[in-house]
């Protein structure tokens, strides 16, 4: 079945890049000249994905409305001739179909993703972590899909932390089949060094079966007390197996300072814009 259906969960307090999320949603946060839940959307899109669910809560209608259409503006621009900045933003409310719903407590990712049970029916689906802005050259949502078609089963994205992180992260248990691609037969999120099942962790991306919803009902709160996708995913992994893609593509993790900091000037030097000025900025201040 093609898969055509895409969730973005993105109901996260932000808590780790206060006081600028206080008013403002993290996954709105600017990379250079568009939001970070923009990089998201557009690799969906470029994946295949024509129905986008996004998972929103209080406070975060302003993602909505990026994503709508905005006449007054449009006419303004039309006015002012100023055409590259109009056809820069006319495409944001066409890209796909998108659809939001609000997650009314935090109760954790795995919650997050059963808000979405009318939305996917009886489906495969991506799921697009509004953590994550995932940098390729083919979209890893798209690694991901292709891999779903081959193998007949759920995916995950992974990559290998380093062995002082892997505690932060979900641990995987692998068995290696082709190329960049393994077998997941076990998971365990944010284990103690006792539990550790490789250095491979779960970032930012998976391709889930309609199955894994009568999973999650069953799934009782993990760690933080919230009901943890991992978890579920486990259970899938344990029962039928799930591919892990060693993705081709640079992850930054937007709900990080760093990570923002990061996005930032990396994306910052490959605009076609301001790259090169940007460039030259930076070799004058870091000069000694």
């Amino acid at each position: 079945m093609k898969i055509t259906k895409a969730v973005i969960p993105a109901a996260g307090l932000g808590t780790r890049v206060l006081p600028a999320t206080k008013a403002m949603p993290k996954e709105m946060y600017p990379i250079v000249d568009k939001p970070a839940i923009q990089y998201i959307v557009e690799e969906a899109v470029k994946s295949g994905i024509t129905d986008i669910l996004i998972i929103t809560n209080r406070g975060k209608s302003v993602i909505e409305d990026h994503f709508d259409r905005n006449p007054e503006l449009e006419n303004a621009l039309e006015k002012s001739d100023k055409k590259e900045i109009l056809n820069a933003i006319k495409p944001i409310s066409s890209m796909a179909n998108i659809y939001f719903v609000r997650q009314k407590e935090t109760k954790g990712l795995g919650h997050a993703i059963q808000c979405a049970r009318s939305f996917v029916g009886n489906e495969p689906f991506a799921v697009l972590y509004g953590d994550d802005v995932i940098v390729s050259e083919e979209p890893v949502c798209l690694q991901l899909i292709k891999a779903y078609e081959k193998f007949g089963l759920g995916v995950v994205g992974a990559k290998e932390v380093p062995e002082k992180d892997i505690g932060k992260y979900g641990s995987l248990k692998l068995r290696h089949i082709e190329n960049n691609h393994y077998m997941c037969t076990d998971m365990v999120e944010k284990p103690t060094p006792d539990k550790v099942m490789s250095l491979f962790s779960i970032l930012g991306r998976c391709v889930l079966p309609p199955e894994i919803f009568d999973i999650l009902d069953a799934t009782l709160p993990g760690a933080g007390n919230e009901i943890q996708l991992t978890d579920a995913m486990k259970i899938l992994a344990q029962k039928n197996g799930m591919i892990a893609v060693d993705f081709v593509g640079k992850r930054y993790d937007i709900g990080n300072k760093l990570g923002i900091v990061k996005a930032t000037v990396e994306m910052a030097l490959q605009h076609p814009e301001i790259g090169s000025e940007f460039k030259k900025y930076l070799e004058n201040e870091l000069e000694f």
